[in-house]
Protein backbone atom coordinates (compact mmCIF):
# COMPACT_ATOMS: atom_id res chain seq x y z
CA UNK A 1 0.00 0.00 0.00
CA UNK A 2 0.97 3.43 -0.92
CA UNK A 3 1.35 4.59 2.98
CA UNK A 4 1.58 8.32 1.99
CA UNK A 5 -1.35 8.37 -0.15
CA UNK A 6 -3.67 6.55 2.39
CA UNK A 7 -2.59 9.38 5.00
CA UNK A 8 -3.33 12.07 2.78
CA UNK A 9 -6.18 11.59 0.81
CA UNK A 10 -9.95 11.80 3.03
CA UNK A 11 -12.08 8.73 3.63
CA UNK A 12 -14.44 9.62 0.96
CA UNK A 13 -11.54 9.91 -1.77
CA UNK A 14 -9.90 6.39 -0.18
CA UNK A 15 -13.37 4.21 -0.89
CA UNK A 16 -14.12 5.79 -4.19
CA UNK A 17 -10.34 4.76 -5.00
CA UNK A 18 -10.98 1.08 -3.59
CA UNK A 19 -14.38 1.31 -5.32
CA UNK A 20 -13.01 2.34 -8.74
CA UNK A 21 -10.25 0.16 -8.44
CA UNK A 22 -12.46 -2.90 -7.67
CA UNK A 23 -14.12 -2.25 -10.88
CA UNK A 24 -10.99 -2.42 -13.15
CA UNK A 25 -10.40 -5.40 -11.69
CA UNK A 26 -14.14 -6.90 -12.49
CA UNK A 27 -13.70 -6.16 -15.88
CA UNK A 28 -10.91 -7.91 -16.30
CA UNK A 29 -12.18 -10.90 -14.39
CA UNK A 30 -15.29 -11.28 -16.64
CA UNK A 31 -13.63 -10.56 -19.88
CA UNK A 32 -14.99 -7.20 -20.73
CA UNK A 33 -11.90 -5.07 -21.29
CA UNK A 34 -9.92 -4.21 -24.17
CA UNK A 35 -5.89 -4.92 -23.48
CA UNK A 36 -5.05 -1.55 -21.93
CA UNK A 37 -8.21 0.62 -23.28
CA UNK A 38 -11.19 2.04 -22.49
CA UNK A 39 -11.98 3.97 -19.16
CA UNK A 40 -13.82 3.90 -16.19
CA UNK A 41 -14.06 6.91 -14.54
CA UNK A 42 -15.45 8.50 -11.36
CA UNK A 43 -16.31 11.88 -9.29
CA UNK A 44 -15.15 12.40 -6.17
CA UNK A 45 -17.68 12.62 -3.92
CA UNK A 46 -16.10 15.63 -1.66
CA UNK A 47 -14.13 17.50 -4.27
CA UNK A 48 -15.37 20.20 -6.82
CA UNK A 49 -14.38 18.80 -10.08
CA UNK A 50 -11.94 15.93 -9.72
CA UNK A 51 -12.25 12.88 -10.91
CA UNK A 52 -9.99 9.22 -11.07
CA UNK A 53 -9.42 7.55 -13.96
CA UNK A 54 -6.93 4.96 -14.82
CA UNK A 55 -3.06 5.62 -15.63
CA UNK A 56 -2.42 5.29 -19.57
CA UNK A 57 -0.37 1.77 -20.01
CA UNK A 58 -1.13 -0.93 -17.39
CA UNK A 59 -3.60 -3.54 -17.97
CA UNK A 60 -7.14 -3.53 -16.01
CA UNK A 61 -5.80 -6.44 -13.25
CA UNK A 62 -3.00 -4.17 -12.41
CA UNK A 63 -5.18 -1.40 -11.24
CA UNK A 64 -5.01 -0.37 -7.54
CA UNK A 65 -6.54 2.04 -4.79
CA UNK A 66 -3.20 4.48 -5.22
CA UNK A 67 -2.34 3.96 -8.75
CA UNK A 68 -5.53 5.84 -9.81
CA UNK A 69 -4.88 9.45 -11.37
CA UNK A 70 -7.10 12.10 -10.06
CA UNK A 71 -7.62 14.47 -12.76
CA UNK A 72 -10.29 17.88 -13.43
CA UNK A 73 -13.12 17.88 -15.80
CA UNK A 74 -10.65 19.13 -18.58
CA UNK A 75 -8.40 16.11 -18.04
CA UNK A 76 -5.70 17.72 -16.81
CA UNK A 77 -3.59 15.89 -13.82
CA UNK A 78 -4.14 17.29 -10.39
CA UNK A 79 -1.72 15.86 -8.59
CA UNK A 80 2.16 14.86 -8.64
CA UNK A 81 2.39 11.61 -10.41
CA UNK A 82 4.70 9.46 -12.61
CA UNK A 83 1.48 8.13 -14.62
CA UNK A 84 -0.19 9.71 -17.57
CA UNK A 85 -3.49 9.29 -18.85
CA UNK A 86 -4.79 8.85 -22.67
CA UNK A 87 -6.67 12.20 -23.24
CA UNK A 88 -8.24 11.29 -26.44
CA UNK A 89 -9.96 8.52 -24.44
CA UNK A 90 -11.52 10.58 -21.81
CA UNK A 91 -13.35 13.18 -24.31
CA UNK A 92 -16.65 10.80 -24.00
CA UNK A 93 -16.24 10.58 -20.33
CA UNK A 94 -16.20 14.55 -19.49
CA UNK A 95 -19.03 14.90 -21.89
CA UNK A 96 -21.03 12.75 -19.58
CA UNK A 97 -19.60 14.07 -16.29
CA UNK A 98 -20.43 17.37 -17.81
CA UNK A 99 -23.68 17.10 -19.01
CA UNK A 100 -24.93 14.79 -15.92
CA UNK A 101 -24.31 16.19 -12.91
CA UNK A 102 -26.62 12.58 -11.10
CA UNK A 103 -23.93 10.52 -12.75
CA UNK A 104 -20.88 9.57 -10.24
CA UNK A 105 -19.23 6.58 -12.75
CA UNK A 106 -18.73 6.75 -16.51
CA UNK A 107 -17.78 3.38 -17.63
CA UNK A 108 -16.83 2.56 -21.27
CA UNK A 109 -16.58 -0.75 -22.81
CA UNK A 110 -15.47 -2.60 -26.06
CA UNK A 111 -17.10 -5.95 -24.58
CA UNK A 112 -17.65 -8.87 -27.20
CA UNK A 113 -21.35 -9.40 -27.18
CA UNK A 114 -22.61 -5.46 -26.56
CA UNK A 115 -20.07 -4.25 -29.47
CA UNK A 116 -21.85 -7.28 -31.64
CA UNK A 117 -25.08 -5.12 -31.14
CA UNK A 118 -23.76 -1.85 -31.64
CA UNK A 119 -23.46 -3.28 -35.05
CA UNK A 120 -26.59 -4.36 -35.71
CA UNK A 121 -29.33 -2.59 -37.92
CA UNK A 122 -32.26 -3.48 -34.80
CA UNK A 123 -29.93 -2.60 -32.19
CA UNK A 124 -30.49 -4.20 -28.81
CA UNK A 125 -33.53 -6.14 -27.91
CA UNK A 126 -34.39 -7.49 -24.75
CA UNK A 127 -35.29 -11.42 -24.85
CA UNK A 128 -34.88 -12.35 -20.53
CA UNK A 129 -36.25 -11.33 -17.63
CA UNK A 130 -32.38 -10.22 -17.00
CA UNK A 131 -32.24 -8.10 -20.26
CA UNK A 132 -36.08 -6.57 -19.53
CA UNK A 133 -34.75 -4.11 -16.95
CA UNK A 134 -33.16 -2.39 -20.23
CA UNK A 135 -35.97 -2.58 -22.13
CA UNK A 136 -37.15 0.87 -23.51
CA UNK A 137 -34.20 2.43 -21.51
CA UNK A 138 -31.25 2.27 -23.92
CA UNK A 139 -30.26 5.26 -25.82
CA UNK A 140 -28.18 5.56 -29.39
CA UNK A 141 -24.87 7.90 -30.35
CA UNK A 142 -24.49 6.83 -34.10
CA UNK A 143 -20.78 7.12 -34.71
CA UNK A 144 -18.51 9.38 -36.24
CA UNK A 145 -14.78 8.37 -35.99
CA UNK A 146 -12.80 9.10 -32.78
CA UNK A 147 -15.00 11.33 -30.53
CA UNK A 148 -12.34 14.33 -30.33
CA UNK A 149 -14.84 16.91 -31.78
CA UNK A 150 -16.40 19.01 -29.38
CA UNK A 151 -19.79 19.17 -31.58
CA UNK A 152 -19.76 15.53 -31.24
CA UNK A 153 -19.47 15.49 -27.95
CA UNK A 154 -22.86 18.18 -27.68
CA UNK A 155 -24.65 15.58 -30.39
CA UNK A 156 -23.25 12.33 -27.79
CA UNK A 157 -25.06 14.13 -24.78
CA UNK A 158 -28.57 15.11 -27.04
CA UNK A 159 -28.54 11.71 -27.59
CA UNK A 160 -27.57 10.38 -23.99
CA UNK A 161 -30.43 12.08 -22.33
CA UNK A 162 -31.70 10.89 -19.08
CA UNK A 163 -30.37 7.29 -19.44
CA UNK A 164 -27.88 5.62 -17.69
CA UNK A 165 -26.74 2.68 -20.83
CA UNK A 166 -25.90 4.02 -24.11
CA UNK A 167 -25.04 1.97 -27.47
CA UNK A 168 -22.08 3.84 -29.80
CA UNK A 169 -23.03 2.34 -32.79
CA UNK A 170 -20.24 0.32 -34.08
CA UNK A 171 -17.98 1.14 -31.17
CA UNK A 172 -18.88 -0.47 -27.67
CA UNK A 173 -20.79 0.33 -24.63
CA UNK A 174 -20.95 3.39 -22.04
CA UNK A 175 -22.69 2.56 -18.50
CA UNK A 176 -23.61 5.03 -15.85
CA UNK A 177 -24.48 4.64 -12.22
CA UNK A 178 -24.99 6.73 -9.40
CA UNK A 179 -22.18 4.52 -7.87
CA UNK A 180 -19.06 2.52 -9.51
CA UNK A 181 -21.29 -0.63 -8.50
CA UNK A 182 -24.82 0.74 -10.18
CA UNK A 183 -22.11 1.22 -13.50
CA UNK A 184 -20.88 -1.73 -13.16
CA UNK A 185 -24.07 -3.66 -12.24
CA UNK A 186 -25.44 -1.92 -15.39
CA UNK A 187 -22.46 -2.92 -17.97
CA UNK A 188 -22.38 -6.73 -16.72
CA UNK A 189 -26.24 -7.63 -17.19
CA UNK A 190 -26.28 -5.75 -20.17
CA UNK A 191 -23.12 -7.64 -21.88
CA UNK A 192 -25.04 -10.93 -20.71
CA UNK A 193 -28.27 -9.66 -22.30
CA UNK A 194 -26.28 -8.56 -25.46
CA UNK A 195 -25.28 -12.63 -25.52
CA UNK A 196 -28.49 -13.94 -25.01
CA UNK A 197 -29.97 -11.86 -28.16
CA UNK A 198 -26.74 -12.73 -30.21
CA UNK A 199 -26.96 -15.97 -29.52
CA UNK A 200 -30.68 -16.60 -29.57
CA UNK A 201 -30.97 -14.92 -32.89
CA UNK A 202 -28.67 -17.49 -34.38
CA UNK A 203 -30.21 -20.65 -32.97
CA UNK A 204 -33.59 -19.67 -34.57
CA UNK A 205 -36.69 -17.32 -34.37
CA UNK A 206 -37.08 -15.92 -31.28
CA UNK A 207 -39.92 -14.65 -29.17
CA UNK A 208 -40.59 -11.83 -26.87
CA UNK A 209 -43.85 -11.14 -23.86
CA UNK A 210 -46.06 -8.17 -24.71
CA UNK A 211 -44.67 -4.77 -24.13
CA UNK A 212 -46.96 -3.80 -20.68
CA UNK A 213 -45.10 -7.40 -19.45
CA UNK A 214 -41.52 -5.88 -20.81
CA UNK A 215 -42.41 -2.82 -19.16
CA UNK A 216 -43.54 -3.68 -15.91
CA UNK A 217 -40.58 -6.24 -15.28
CA UNK A 218 -38.17 -3.07 -16.26
CA UNK A 219 -40.08 -0.96 -13.49
CA UNK A 220 -39.46 -3.86 -10.96
CA UNK A 221 -36.20 -4.07 -11.83
CA UNK A 222 -35.62 -0.37 -11.08
CA UNK A 223 -37.81 -0.01 -7.82
CA UNK A 224 -35.77 -3.18 -6.20
CA UNK A 225 -39.61 -5.06 -6.19
CA UNK A 226 -38.46 -8.16 -7.02
CA UNK A 227 -35.48 -7.80 -4.38
CA UNK A 228 -32.46 -7.07 -7.26
CA UNK A 229 -31.35 -4.24 -8.37
CA UNK A 230 -32.70 -0.70 -7.15
CA UNK A 231 -30.69 1.93 -6.16
CA UNK A 232 -27.11 2.66 -5.94
CA UNK A 233 -26.49 -0.11 -3.38
CA UNK A 234 -26.29 -3.01 -5.23
CA UNK A 235 -26.72 -6.38 -3.84
CA UNK A 236 -23.84 -8.15 -5.72
CA UNK A 237 -20.88 -5.12 -4.82
CA UNK A 238 -19.66 -6.94 -1.38
CA UNK A 239 -20.07 -10.09 -3.03
CA UNK A 240 -17.95 -9.24 -6.09
CA UNK A 241 -15.54 -7.48 -3.58
CA UNK A 242 -15.02 -10.74 -1.65
CA UNK A 243 -14.34 -12.42 -4.72
CA UNK A 244 -11.30 -10.13 -5.44
CA UNK A 245 -10.14 -10.24 -2.19
CA UNK A 246 -10.22 -14.14 -2.55
CA UNK A 247 -8.56 -13.87 -5.37
CA UNK A 248 -5.82 -11.33 -5.15
CA UNK A 249 -6.51 -8.28 -2.47
CA UNK A 250 -3.55 -6.19 -4.23
CA UNK A 251 -6.15 -3.75 -5.44
CA UNK A 252 -6.76 -2.76 -2.24
CA UNK A 253 -3.15 -1.35 -1.84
Amino acid sequence: MDGSLRRNVSEAEWKMRLDLAAAYRLVRHFGLDDLIYNHITARLPDQDDRYLINPYGPMYDEMTASNLVKIDIAGTICEATDSEINPAGYVIHSAVHAARHDVVCVLHTHSHYATLVSTLDEGFVALTQTAFQFHGRVAYHDYEGFALDAKERKRLVADLGDRNVMVLRNHGLLAMGRSVAEAFRRAYYFEQACRTQIEARAAGKTRQPGRKVMNRTAEQWASGAAGIGGGETTREWPALLRMLDRTDAGWRS
